[in-house]
């Protein structure tokens, strides 16, 4: 019997829902650990398990917000033969085409870099009374100053780029080494170009026409296509700190009704220290080490980067400036470190107190 389009639609709705509700199963596995770890902890304490707050977090400002301003420097072709000679018409041709002018964030800083590359090679082989000379080497000067701004505008309002850096809102899994290690790598590269871009201290010795030379660019950038790691390891870190926080918060609270010492009923304690091995040493410790170890990885990388951005004809905004501080120069780090140091002391002092023997 026919299936009417309305009953079909009807069905292929649930069946996303469906599919939507067993992802969402499947990427919260992490924070259902911290979940079940306090619940059994709440259930020994004989307590209600207090629930965990929403986290408070920065989102990266808007591309509008980011968006750095760059003067509108043109070369023209005029000079066609000597502007040939040293390899830059093409180059300039393919930009000022219907297709240069739609490229997005990466290929435009790559246009940037070979243009750069270009005008420092011109100025390096041109006769010494080469007219051209006089009018290439403000320009060379002008896109030397702009190119940490082109470099903000890729990372921060191109796509891919963006993305790692825009916050999730679930816990990483516990196996994403792959992706992480992608991030890692791409950034690094960034990070190198830009020094290099800035420094720009060694002689251009062929002319820019060498397609292959910024090529890596493009392959880092597919690389991390449609992933937003590091916003995902934002996320992870601030929310398992308000885990964290809570959990130990409560325990802290109940500690009076831990009884420890000699002739005393010991057991609550143990029923403690059997769900501390039981679901914080085997998953939630790893957990929290694996995060730790991959932003102490990262965040040199992204700090570096940003130093080098920081040049005086950039602006920065305040909620920029503010998630800058947050994510990348350490405070969500500092508060994240916190939470974990707090919640171990809190172990130790039960472990000393009823004499417990690390391990058993």
């Amino acid at each position: 019997m026919p299936v009417s389009i309305s009953t079909f639609l009807h069905r292929l709705s649930l069946l996303l829902i469906i599919s939507i509700l067993l992802i969402s199963c499947k990427n919260n596995n992490n924070e259902e650990a911290f979940n079940t770890y306090h619940q059994r902890l709440a259930n020994v304490l004989d307590i209600d398990k207090a629930p965990f707050p929403e986290t408070p977090l920065l989102v990266l400002p808007t591309k509008r917000e980011l968006t750095q301003p760059l003067a509108d420097i043109r070369i023209g072709l005029l000079d066609a033969y000597e502007l040939r000679q040293c390899g830059l018409f093409q180059l300039i041709a393919e930009r000022n085409s219907i297709l240069g002018k739609v490229q997005d964030k990466t290929r435009g800083l790559r246009y940037e870099l070979l243009l750069l590359d270009g005008l420092q090679y011109c100025l390096e082989t041109l006769p010494k009374d080469s007219d051209l000379l006089a009018e290439l080497a403000p320009i060379y000067q002008s896109k030397k100053q702009q190119i940490p701004l082109v470099f903000w505008n890729t990372l921060f309002t191109g796509e891919e780029w963006r993305k790692q850096l825009t916050l999730g809102h679930q816990l990483l899994e516990s196996n994403q080494t792959t992706q992480f290690n992608a991030s890692l790598s791409a950034f690094s590269y960034i990070n190198n170009l830009l020094s290099n871009s800035i420094k720009r201290t060694n002689n251009i010795t062929a002319p820019y026409s060498n397609q292959d030379k910024y090529k890596d660019l493009f392959e880092y950038q597919q690389q991390i296509y449609n992933s937003r790691y590091i916003g995902d390891l934002f996320y992870s870190m601030q929310r398992t700190t308000t885990l964290l926080n809570t959990i130990t918060e409560q325990l802290t609270q109940s500690q009076d009704s831990i009884l420890c010492g000699k002739n005393m009923n010991q057991q609550k304690a143990q029923y403690l220290r059997n769900v501390f091995y039981k679901f914080y040493v085997p998953t939630i410790q790893p957990y929290l080490s694996t995060l730790d170890s991959q932003y102490r990885q990262i965040q040199p990388v992204l700090q570096q980067i940003l130093q080098q951005l920081n040049q005086p004809n950039m602006h920065i905004s305040s909620p920029m400036k503010n998630y800058i501080a947050l994510y990348v120069d350490g405070d969500m780090y500092q508060q994240f470190h916190e939470a974990t140091l707090a919640h171990v002391k809190f172990w130790q002092r039960l472990f000393k107190q009823c004499k417990f023997k690390v391990g058993q």
